[in-house]
C-alpha cells in the first residue's frame, strides 16, 4: 500500500465498527520537527464490540538529547477492543552544538641561545731566535803619508818691495815648489806676497817674486808660509773595508694556538664573547744575506817623493827622474782591478843649448807603458817644467790579455819670455802588459846629445790612486 497522508485515507462505509492498526512512518526535518506522517500499512479486524479507547499516553517530554517520549500505557483489553492508538513520539530535541575547539595555545617561545665560550688564549710566542755572529772587522788600512811641510822662518834682511826678493834663506827639506804662492811676513801691517821662483831644499835657499806688498821698510826676522792655509798633516790611510755583516739568526717558532673555549648552555642569549687574542704570526723567513759593497772610488796617495832627482846632465844614457821616497812605486800581482786609475804629478827644473831633443818614457820593469819619442827643446835656463801622467786598467791578465791606456803632458815655462811649450803622448799597451805579475813604476829621462847645457831634474813627484 502507497503511503498516503492521513488527510487522504477513505472513510468506512458502514455503520459497522471497525477496527483499524495502523502503520505509521514520519519525517523529521532537520530542526527537530515533524513534518509529514505516512500510514503504510492498515489491518482489519473483525472482533466483538470494541473496548473504550485507551486514554492516549501523554506526550514524552522533549529530551534535551530528543529523547523519545515515554509510551502511553495500553488501554485495558476491551473485548476484542482494538487496540488504543499508539501516543506520538515526542520530538527529538536537538543535539547540544559541540563547543568550539579551544584554539591551540601559542608555543613558548624557544630560549635564546646561550652565549660562546671565550676563545683560549693564544699560545706564547716563540723565543727569538739567537743573533748571528758578527763579522771579522776589515784589516786597518795602512797608514796615510805625512804632509808636506811649508811653515818656517828667515833672519835674511829683505826690503818690502815688489819684484825679486833675490835669494835669501828659510828651512830646509820643506815642501816647496815652483810657481806656489808664498807670504814673506814681518807683522800684519809689513808683509809680501809672491810666486816661489825656485827653492833648494838641501840648503833653504829661496827666490821669490813679489807681486803684492803691504807696508814697507827692511826686516831681518821673517814669518815665510803658503799664501793661504799651512798645509796640515797629511790625510789618514783609509781603513779597511768594514767586515760583512753575520747572517741574522732565524725567528723562534710561534707559540701552539690556545684550546677552543666550552660552548655556552643555550638558554638566553648570553653576550657574544670576547674574540680571543690573535695567534702569534707565523715565523718570518730568514734575512737574505747582505748585498756586497759596491767598489766605491777611492783616492789615495800611494808615492811622494822627499828629495831631488838625480841632475841628469852631458849624457845620453836613460836615466830615472824617480828619487826616493815614502809609501811605494809597485803593485804586487794580481793587485789591479778592471777601472783601476792613477795620476803621476813631477816638477823640477830644466836647462837645454840650442836645438837639443828629450825622450820620456814610463814603464813597468822592461815593458813601455808610454813614450813621447824624441821631442825638440832648445834654449831654455833653469826653466819650470811639469809632467802629469795618467793610467787605467782596461783588462786584466797575462800578456794579449792585460791592458793599459796611459797619456802623459810635458810643458816648461820659459823664463825670457813667459811662453809655455811642451808636447802630449799617448799608448795604450794590450800586448806585453802583465797583471799577473809584481808592477813597479818608472820614469826615465834621455838626452840626444851630450852637451853640458843639457840638465834636468825632478824635486816633486807623488803618485795617487784616484779610482
Amino acid at each position: 500500500m502507497p503511503s498516503l497522508p492521513i488527510s487522504q485515507l477513505p472513510f468506512a462505509a458502514s455503520g459497522q465498527p471497525q477496527s483499524w492498526m495502523a502503520i505509521v512512518n514520519y519525517d523529521v526535518d532537520p530542526s527537530g520537527i515533524t513534518n509529514k506522517i505516512y500510514f503504510s500499512a492498515l489491518t482489519e479486524q473483525f472482533s466483538g464490540s470494541s473496548g473504550t479507547s485507551g486514554t492516549s499516553g501523554s506526550s514524552g517530554t522533549s529530551g534535551t538529547s530528543g529523547t523519545s517520549g515515554s509510551s502511553g500505557t495500553s488501554g485495558t483489553s476491551g473485548t476484542s477492543g482494538s487496540s488504543g492508538t499508539s501516543g506520538t513520539n515526542g520530538t527529538s530535541g536537538s543535539s547540544g552544538t559541540s563547543g568550539s575547539s579551544g584554539t591551540n595555545g601559542t608555543s613558548g617561545s624557544s630560549g635564546t641561545s646561550g652565549s660562546s665560550g671565550t676563545n683560549g688564549t693564544s699560545g706564547s710566542s716563540g723565543t727569538s731566535g739567537s743573533s748571528g755572529t758578527s763579522g771579522t772587522s776589515g784589516s786597518s788600512g795602512t797608514s796615510g803619508f805625512s804632509g808636506d811641510l811649508y811653515r818656517t822662518t828667515s833672519s835674511t834682511s829683505l826690503t818690502i818691495q815688489t819684484g825679486s826678493t833675490g835669494t835669501f834663506v828659510v828651512g830646509t827639506n820643506l815642501g816647496y815648489s815652483v810657481a806656489q804662492d808664498v807670504i814673506i811676513a814681518y807683522d800684519l801691517s809689513n808683509h809680501m806676497i809672491g810666486m816661489v821662483v825656485s827653492y833648494n831644499p838641501s840648503n833653504g835657499q829661496m827666490v821669490v817674486d813679489v807681486e803684492t806688498i803691504i807696508g814697507s821698510g827692511s826686516y831681518n826676522s821673517w814669518l815665510v808660509n803658503l799664501a793661504g792655509a799651512a798645509g796640515g798633516d797629511g790625510s789618514s790611510g783609509t781603513s779597511g773595508s768594514s767586515g760583512s755583516s753575520g747572517t741574522s739568526g732565524i725567528d723562534g717558532t710561534s707559540g701552539s694556538s690556545g684550546t677552543s673555549g666550552s660552548s655556552g648552555s643555550s638558554g638566553t642569549s648570553g653576550s657574544s664573547g670576547t674574540a680571543g687574542s690573535s695567534g702569534s704570526s707565523g715565523t718570518s723567513g730568514t734575512s737574505g744575506t747582505s748585498a756586497p759593497t759596491p767598489p766605491f772610488a777611492l783616492v789615495y796617495g800611494l808615492f811622494a817623493q822627499t828629495g831631488n832627482s838625480i841632475n841628469v846632465t852631458g849624457t845620453i844614457t836613460e836615466t830615472t827622474l824617480i828619487d826616493g821616497g815614502v809609501g811605494t812605486l809597485s803593485v804586487p800581482a794580481n793587485g789591479f782591478n778592471v777601472g783601476d786609475s792613477f795620476r803621476a804629478d813631477f816638477g823640477g827644473l830644466l836647462s837645454a843649448g840650442n836645438n837639443q831633443t828629450i825622450r820620456i818614457r814610463v814603464k813597468t820593469g822592461s815593458v813601455i807603458l808610454l813614450d813621447s819619442g824624441t821631442q825638440n827643446i832648445t834654449n831654455i835656463t833653469n826653466n819650470v817644467w811639469s809632467l802629469s801622467i795618467n793610467f787605467t786598467i782596461r783588462q786584466i791578465g797575462g800578456p794579449g790579455v792585460g791592458s793599459i791606456v796611459s797619456l802623459g803632458t810635458f810643458n816648461y815655462a820659459k823664463t825670457v819670455n813667459g811662453t809655455v811649450e811642451g808636447f802630449s803622448f799617448n799608448t795604450p799597451n794590450s800586448t806585453t802588459f802583465d797583471t799577473t805579475i809584481d808592477n813597479t813604476l818608472e820614469v826615465t829621462v834621455q838626452w840626444g846629445s851630450t852637451s853640458s847645457s843639457n840638465s834636468i831634474y825632478s824635486d816633486i813627484f807623488v803618485l795617487n790612486k784616484i779610482y
